[in-house]
């Protein structure tokens, strides 16, 4: 891409995202389209793009550009916040749309890449309710909440938590 091409996605990108940032979803969705007819394989633009249709209720719409944003590889890859987002967004969206299995997976690449994100995490175990899962789904509920609660009772009894969370079941 040229520089005064470049020049021009930037400002047109940064112009669509002040419109979302505003509270002029649709425009911002409007501007976006358009910027990513005209650069198919820009990471950065289908993530926008995504996350405008998603911020609207089009869930359906914004899978395509999601799915763009994260099969794009190489240096013009999505960097890892991003990556992150877009993991997230698209099982967050496939979850919403019935597509479990899908939300699954992808989610579940989201918790591989990114172990430590809690959301991804949370967003896995309701995929994995969808899915009947059910055990595996209030383990991971169980081990967040135990990792992360602020709540002192929770603390006092972390380990028994994570203990309990491998095997809820478990009787004497």
């Amino acid at each position: 891409m040229s520089e005064d091409v470049r020049d021009v996605r930037d400002d047109l990108l940064a112009e669509a995202i002040r419109l979302r940032e505003q509270g002029r979803q649709e425009e911002a969705r409007a501007r976006l389209v358009e910027l990513a007819a005209r650069h198919p394989a820009d990471a950065e633009v289908a993530y926008q793009t995504a996350w405008a249709h998603d911020v609207l209720g089009l869930e359906a719409e914004a899978v395509p550009f999601y799915e763009r944003a994260l099969a794009i590889t190489g240096p013009a890859a999505l960097p890892a916040e991003d990556r992150r987002g877009a993991l997230l967004g698209l099982g967050s969206t496939y979850r919403v749309l019935g597509r479990y299995e899908q939300a699954v997976a992808t989610l579940r690449r989201g918790t591989e890449e990114f172990p430590e994100d809690g959301a991804l995490r949370t967003f896995l175990a309701m995929a994995l309710f969808n899915t009947g899962e059910h055990h595996e789904s209030t383990r991971l509920l169980l081990n967040l909440v135990a990792a992360t609660s602020d709540d002192a009772h929770v603390r006092r009894y972390r380990r028994a938590i994570e203990y309990y969370a491998r095997d809820l079941n478990e009787t004497v």
